[in-house]
């Protein structure tokens, strides 16, 4: 015969293998200011252009800051490269569709394929998370010839 407390041991693995997962902990947002606003300066919308592209990020009703810097009413940028707006509630990813400007950049140039694309910005904290409430700016889209 089994062992009691081994088959215990056994059984409590499984019901805690089997259980499902719990909610991490939220992670802490950062609070943006009333009236705070984030905008692409530059290209318009709607506009053709050669790439590389020049995009110019403008603000207003904040600072700008470089991450990991904390410091109230400030942020750094994000630019969102033909991508849907990441959760609000976790760190802004950083891949090729998700550009981090962790330096505290407001302009940058992006070499694009010919086509369609579509670009917003989304304000991170200084640990890459939307403040609470998340400063995002209209999506444009432009036309790369």
């Amino acid at each position: 015969m089994t062992n009691p407390a081994h088959w215990l041991a056994t059984l409590s693995l499984v019901l805690l293998l089997a259980a499902p997962a719990r909610a991490e902990d939220p992670i802490p947002r950062t609070p943006s200011p009333a009236g705070a606003v984030l905008y692409i300066v530059s290209p318009k919308d709607g506009e053709t252009v050669a790439s590389p592209v020049t995009v110019i990020f403008g603000l207003r009703g904040m600072g700008v800051a470089p991450a990991g810097v904390p410091t109230p009413s400030t942020g750094h940028h994000h630019l969102i490269v033909d991508a849907p707006l990441p959760a609000e509630n976790a760190a802004i990813p950083a891949d090729a569709n998700h550009i981090h400007f962790g330096g505290g950049q407001t302009e940058t140039s992006v070499a694009f394929f010919p086509g369609p694309h579509t670009l917003q910005l989304v304000l991170g904290d200084a640990n890459h998370v939307p403040h609470q409430p998340p400063v995002v700016s209209p999506q444009i889209k432009i036309t790369v010839k």
